[in-house]
């Protein structure tokens, strides 16, 4: 926890003992940044400020929505920026804020042990490091907060700048037609609108809530034109997440459609051969029932020949007047015979 006393020549640290004092005097600008919300800064919170408990549970658990709480001497806003973790995800790094009659309380949220801890600490430090340069001076807590908020937009118009990157990158993958494994490159093509809409939608509801903000009578005129000023900016994050996750889509369809033409030339391609081996197969099955047909013909008399070939001596059909052409009469028919039925059948 740090307490910081803003004034004409800088910014001063001062020790936690000397926060009730501080904020006695009205003409003091005092900033109290908390990094991580423990039972100490809650406690502090709660008996040194007098917040609701509702405001300070909001501090102490993580909030899945920018909101803003309007009390008689102080606003409570929870705001979100992103940060890029693995495989596409993207992490939510919560910045609450108490703006009061002459202070600002900072309280970075509960962070995801995944993300980099500096991520929760890099609004403030850069406002901190421009007012000990001399770049800065906030002359109210307004104007305070209002510098914290807008480099949490930069941050916010940084991400999307990096997201467009891999947008580009991606469209030229799908244009080359060197995308690679198609199932990893629509993997990475979600991905980047994931990470588009996640800071489209912090755009839009931060500036919803800020909206929202204009309207309060308790927020002075000068706060009320930097309030104005802020969810403007957060409108045009939300605008340009906007442009290029359409911008996306068109790259995504595109590269579905390819897909789909692709799919559908290796289908016909596919159908073609089956088409053609099953005419094949077909021909093949033909000339075989033709030869077993002919087969079978010439099989009969062959048959009938082949036994009367034995020469036995007492073979009936000897003594016959008609014995060997009945046989060959015999084998005639059956030729015939079969001839007619494979004929019939279409075999032959």
């Amino acid at each position: 926890m740090d307490i910081r006393l803003i004034n004409d020549e800088g910014v001063e640290e001062r020790p936690v003992e000397e926060l009730k004092a501080l904020l006695d005097d009205e003409d003091a600008l005092v900033w109290v940044d908390i990094s991580s919300c423990d039972l100490e800064a809650a406690r502090m919170l709660s008996e040194v400020f007098g917040f609701h408990p509702m405001a300070v549970r909001d501090c102490v658990e993580r909030n899945r929505v920018p909101k803003v709480h309007a009390y008689p001497d102080h606003v409570f806003v929870v705001l979100h920026a992103p940060e890029r973790g693995q495989r596409g995800h993207v992490h939510y790094i919560e910045l609450d804020q108490f703006v009061g009659r002459n202070y600002l309380v900072t309280v970075h949220g509960p962070i995801n042990p995944a993300a980099d801890p500096a991520a929760a600490l890099r609004e403030t430090d850069e406002v901190l490091t421009r007012i000990k340069a001399g770049r800065l001076h906030p002359a109210t807590p307004f104007e305070l907060s209002y510098a914290i908020i807008s480099a949490l937009t930069r941050n916010q118009e940084n991400f999307v700048e990096t997201m467009t990157s891999d947008v580009w990158r991606l469209e030229q993958r799908v244009t080359s037609g060197n995308v690679g494994d198609p199932e990893e490159f629509l993997n990475e093509l979600f991905r980047a609108r994931h990470g588009l809409l996640a800071v489209r939608t912090m755009g839009a509801l931060s500036c919803a809530i800020y909206g929202r903000m204009t309207n309060l009578t308790r927020v002075s005129a000068g706060g009320q034109r930097l309030v104005a000023d802020i969810a403007d900016q957060f409108d045009r994050v939300r605008a340009v997440a906007d442009g290029e996750r359409e911008y996306l889509q068109g790259v995504i369809e595109f590269y579905q459609t390819t897909l789909t033409i692709k799919a559908t030339l290796v289908g016909q391609a596919h159908t073609a051969e089956v088409n053609r081996l099953t005419e094949a197969s077909y021909a093949q099955n033909e000339e075989i029932k033709k030869i077993s047909a002919w087969a079978a013909i010439f099989f009969a008399p062959t048959l009938v020949g082949t036994v009367y070939g034995m020469n036995f001596t007492h073979m009936p059909e000897l003594q016959w007047a008609f014995g060997y052409p009945s046989a060959l009469a015999l084998m005639v028919l059956a030729s015939v015979v079969l001839f007619m039925v494979f004929k019939r059948w279409g075999w032959l």
